[in-house]
């Protein structure tokens, strides 16, 4: 697949990093900010690749970009979300970033809407 034609961008109002493929979002990083006791931390709570996208990398092109801006922007990471935990694993040029989760992030990200 080519990726040369998707971009990632942080929608504040939104609360996550969308990857698009042209004006297609066909991912999601979502995140809410905290302020931790060492300063500001963004919790990543879950990501999502289109399932017809999935095993092609892009959730890794998602989550790296999410990470640099977020800590380009000065704020630590807490991966609540398994993905992004896996992530962080396997990078560990960004390990120095991310703080362990604790109760309060768990309390601070939102809960789905019931339907």
């Amino acid at each position: 697949m080519d990726t040369t034609a998707l971009e990632v961008r942080n929608d504040p109002a939104r609360h996550r990093y969308e990857l698009l493929d042209g004006e297609t979002v066909i991912g999601a990083a979502h995140w809410v900010d905290v302020e931790g006791p060492d300063g500001p931390q963004r919790i990543f709570h879950h990501t999502t690749v289109d399932d017809a996208r999935s095993g092609q990398g892009l959730g890794s092109t998602l989550v790296r970009h999410a990470l640099d801006d977020t800590i380009g922007a000065g704020l630590a990471v807490v991966p609540v979300c398994p993905y992004v935990e896996n992530w962080l694993g396997k990078h560990p040029d960004h390990q120095r970033h991310a703080v362990p989760v604790r109760p309060e992030h768990l309390a601070a990200v939102p809960r789905p809407e019931r339907r």
